[in-house]
């Protein structure tokens, strides 16, 4: 019983020294169903990174958390000249093929994708000079990291690492889903995704796990209908649960300030838009924009 309602991800072998919730490859192959393309993109989404990244005139982005590399192609056609890693080898591959089938287009010849997780990000990746311009870490991607030690000794290792990336003037951009509602209400806020247009039908139940009455786990359950591959075929229904640390928008606040040792320009939004607590418009998403100090 216990195993079936707290198992944190679907089965399959984990990635060296991070957990890899995609390992088995079921919930690569339909997360990337899921998400769709570039042009599953919501307008929203696209216009406001793009304008954000051109106002503190970036061409370099690391994408720390690239997945099956569908925001990191989407900067790619835009011009910026991008690095993608990410921990599981199984969402990386999309990337990959998606590199070779273009191949031929100057950016993709010159994309750059690794294997690397966020712990160890520094003995992983080569930093161009000084860093990025932009480092990018979004989709509720971070959670994904748990905190086994329960002391967040690794979220910090992690930030850290993330942020000695980016180059002095630079700007680190990463989000987390509102936890404080869904810690609040056991449910998260209504509204549409503020990232992807999924056209497939799905149904998400969320559960919290409490470790000495704190919040130690959220995950949510995925029921995706899958259109079938062949002709005539019925389309099949697939189920995995992905699991996340309930980062709080103050805590996690706190968190970036410390991984940038206070030299840092720090700002929040909920769904792209100014954000104030208490506002009446409660948000799906937060998403920090930190400028590193010069």
């Amino acid at each position: 019983m216990v195993d079936s309602v707290y198992r944190t991800r679907s089965l399959g072998v984990a990635a060296e020294g991070l957990p890899d919730q995609y390992a088995d490859g079921r919930a690569a192959r339909v997360w990337q169903l899921y998400i769709g393309d570039t042009r599953g993109r919501t307008a929203e989404y696209r216009s406001w990174l793009l304008a954000l990244l051109r106002q503190h005139r970036c061409r370099s982005v690391l994408d720390v958390a690239c997945g099956t590399g569908v925001d990191s192609i989407m900067l790619l056609e835009e011009g910026f000249q991008v690095t993608s890693v990410d921990a599981s080898d199984k969402m990386l591959k999309y990337a990959l093929k998606e590199r070779w089938e273009r191949r031929k287009e100057e950016p993709f010849d010159r994309w750059v994708i690794e294997e690397a997780n966020w712990l160890t990000l520094e003995q992983d990746l080569e930093k161009p000079g000084d860093g990025f311009d932009a480092v990018i870490c979004l989709g509720n991607s971070f959670a994904h990291l748990p905190d086994f030690k329960g002391d967040q000794s690794d979220h910090k290792l992690a930030l850290r690492n993330i942020a000695s990336m980016v180059r002095p003037g630079g700007v680190l951009v990463i989000d987390h889903r509102n936890y404080d509602h869904i810690l609040a209400t056991g449910c998260a806020p209504p509204g549409k995704n503020i990232y992807y247009k999924s056209d497939l039908t799905k149904d998400i139940t969320t559960s919290v796990l409490l470790v000495n009455n704190k919040a130690h786990m959220v995950t949510l359950d995925y029921t995706v209908q899958v259109p079938p591959t062949e002709a005539g075929a019925a389309p099949e229904l697939s189920k995995f649960r992905l699991s996340y640390y309930p980062h709080r928008l103050e805590a996690f606040t706190a968190l970036l300030k410390g991984a940038f040792q206070g030299k840092c320009q720090h700002s929040v939004l909920g769904d792209f838009q100014p954000y104030t607590p208490g506002q009446a418009h409660v948000p799906c998403y937060f998403i920090h924009v930190v400028k590193k100090m010069a």
